[in-house]
C-alpha cells in the first residue's frame, strides 16, 4: 500500500491513522503507518509534552504526526481582544445548563467524588489553546500537523514549513479543498460523510475524486467509512495518495477508553446506529447515536450552542457520564464504519487485515483487467 507521498513520507503503508490516544499513535507507525496524535485533549502543555516524550521512545525512529483543531471562524469579543476561557464561560446561557441538570438528573447521573477532575475539557477548540500545544510540538520531530477544522493560520503554516512539516487540513467539499490549498496546505484529507467526528454532507465516494480534481497536484487522503483493505484500495483508484483512518483504532487493544461498556457499544453497534449531531462540541460531528444526542436534537430543546460554547457546556457532564457509565448517555464520536468493528484486536493484527483486503482487491482488479485485454 505505497504512494509517491507514503513513500516520501518513508511509510511503508499509506494509512495514517489518527487517534487520541499516544499507544495506538506510536502503534500504528511502528506497524508502517504513519500515526496521528489528537491534541485536543491536552489542556496543559506539560501533558502534551510527555506524551511526545513518550511517542519518540516508543515509534523507533519512524515518522508520526499532530493534529489540532483550530477553528475557521472563533469566538470574539466585541473589542476582538482574545477571550480568556471565563469569557467566553459567561457567554453560556442559563437555559443551557439548566437543560443539562435536567438531563443528568432524568437518569441519575452521580456527581463527581469530591476533588476528582472533571476531566479533559474541550478548550483545545479554542485558537489560542491550540497554539500553546504548537509551541510545545514544534520542539518534537513531527512530521506533519494536521488540522482538523479547515486551514491554520497563515502564520501556523509559515511556521511549520519554517521546521519543514508538512501540513494537512481536512475538508469535506471541493470548495473547501480550493481554499486549503490556495492556503498553502499541502495535503488535503477528503472526509466524507461517513467519518467520525466533524464532518459535512458529500460523502466520500462522491468527494475524493472530486477533491483531487480541486486540488491536483496537491496530494489527497480519501477518509470516511474506510475499514478494509479493499476500501483503501477503492480510495486509492479514486485518486487518493492514502486513507485517514480514525474510528478503527477506537476497539484495538491499545486504546484507552476505559469504559468496558462503552467498548462493548461500538463492538455492538451497526452502521445505522450513528447520528451526525451538533451536541458533543457544536459543529455536526458523527457519534453514537444516544438518548443524550436525541435530547440535543430534539427540537423541542433550546438547542446545541456554537462551538465552543457547547464543548464547554457539556465537558463536566460528558465525565459524569463515562465516569460512571451511563449507558443509555454513553457515547463517543465514530464513523459509520463502526459496524465493521466487532471484535478486540491489537493494531498490528488491524494492519494485517488491512493489508491481506488490499492484496485481495488488487488480485481481483488485475483478474478483471486481464480478462478485458483478452
Amino acid at each position: 500500500m505505497q504512494t509517491e507521498l507514503s513513500n516520501a513520507l518513508g511509510v511503508e503503508h499509506a494509512v495514517f491513522g489518527f487517534t487520541p490516544f499516544p499507544a495506538v499513535a506510536a502503534a500504528i507507525t511502528r506497524a508502517g503507518g504513519f500515526g496521528v496524535l489528537g491534541a485536543v485533549r491536552y489542556t496543559a502543555p506539560g501533558e502534551l509534552a510527555r506524551d511526545l516524550d513518550w511517542m519518540q521512545e516508543h515509534t523507533d525512529g519512524l515518522p508520526y504526526g499532530l493534529d489540532v483543531v483550530m477553528p475557521a471562524k472563533k469566538v470574539e469579543a466585541p473589542d476582538k481582544q482574545t477571550l480568556t476561557e471565563a469569557d467566553v464561560e459567561a457567554m453560556i446561557p442559563d437555559e443551557h445548563r439548566r437543560f443539562v441538570t435536567e438531563i443528568l438528573d432524568k437518569y441519575h447521573v452521580p456527581q463527581l467524588a469530591e476533588g476528582e477532575a472533571s476531566g479533559w475539557r474541550i478548550t483545545g477548540w479554542m485558537e489560542q489553546v491550540a497554539r500553546t500545544q504548537l509551541d510545545v510540538a514544534f520542539d518534537y520531530p513531527i512530521k506533519l500537523l494536521a488540522n482538523a477544522l479547515g486551514s491554520p493560520p497563515p502564520d501556523v503554516v509559515r511556521r511549520a514549513h519554517d521546521h519543514g512539516i508538512l501540513v494537512a487540513a481536512l475538508a469535506g467539499s471541493p470548495r473547501h479543498a480550493r481554499h486549503h490549498k490556495a492556503a498553502g496546505i499541502d495535503i488535503v484529507v477528503a472526509q466524507g460523510y461517513e467519518a467520525g467526528g466533524h464532518t459535512g454532507e458529500i460523502a466520500t465516494m462522491v468527494l475524493t475524486p472530486e477533491v483531487v480534481a480541486a486540488v491536483d497536484p496537491l496530494p489527497v487522503l480519501a477518509a470516511g467509512g474506510i475499514g478494509t483493505g479493499e476500501q483503501i484500495a477503492a480510495g486509492l483508484a479514486l485518486g487518493a495518495q492514502g486513507v485517514w483512518l480514525g474510528s478503527l483504532w477506537l476497539t484495538t487493544e491499545e486504546a484507552e477508553l476505559h469504559s468496558r461498556r462503552l467498548t462493548a457499544k461500538l463492538l455492538a453497534a451497526g452502521p445505522g446506529d450513528t447520528v451526525r449531531s451538533r451536541a458533543l462540541t457544536g459543529k455536526p460531528a458523527r457519534q453514537l447515536r444516544t438518548d443524550w444526542t436525541d435530547a440535543w436534537d430534539d427540537p423541542s430543546g433550546p438547542g446545541p450552542l456554537p462551538m465552543p460554547l457547547q464543548g464547554l457546556l457539556v465537558a463536566e457532564a460528558n465525565s459524569r457520564i463515562q465516569r460512571h457509565e451511563v449507558e443509555p448517555l454513553l457515547g463517543t464520536p465514530v464513523g459509520q464504519i463502526v459496524g465493521r468493528m466487532t471484535s478486540e484486536r491489537s493494531v498490528q493484527a488491524v494492519f494485517d487485515d488491512l493489508t491481506r483486503g488490499f492484496e485481495r482487491a488488487i488480485d481481483r482488479i488485475n483478474r478483471i483487467a486481464g480478462r478485458s485485454q483478452r
